[in-house]
């Protein structure tokens, strides 16, 4: 575990021998719905949840250094947010990019968390039954400089 030393206390990584790289990171999460509130959500006006979940996961993306003790913050050079709405789920594609000494995945990861979290507490007053699920890596690259 790279953030835990070899005397078990916890550590934030070293990163500063390591060369800077471009790196990218997607993410994905699901929110799992009854099917009539995935058509209420396809069917709201522009400015809607997913305008607002969209937004929420960029801003999180940007603050993941606040939210997980031992993260690096980064610049990041671009984070995008992806909501699709299906028959009876909302899926949550996030991306982000930097050009840094460490991976940006924690970033992608939290934008698509929250961005999830965020449709979860617009449709929870029509929907006690949704469930978010299979957050997940889907892909990790660096590119040297």
């Amino acid at each position: 575990m790279s953030h835990v030393g070899e005397d078990g206390d916890v550590k934030m990584v070293d990163v500063g021998s390591k060369p800077v790289s471009k790196r990218r990171a997607v993410a994905r999460a699901e929110v799992r719905m009854a099917a009539a509130t995935a058509e209420m959500l396809r069917t709201l006006p522009k400015g809607d949840a997913l305008v607002t979940a969209q937004l929420a996961g960029i801003m999180a993306a940007k603050r993941t250094s606040e939210l997980i003790p031992l993260c690096h913050p980064l610049p990041l050079a671009h984070v995008d947010v992806g909501l699709l709405v299906g028959d009876r789920a909302v899926e949550i594609e996030a991306s982000a990019e930097t050009t840094a000494q460490t991976g940006v995945e924690m970033e992608a990861l939290v934008a698509a968390t929250v961005a999830a979290l965020t449709v979860y507490d617009m449709a929870k007053a029509v929907d006690k039954g949704m469930v978010i699920g299979d957050v997940r890596l889907i892909e990790k690259t660096k590119e040297p400089m």
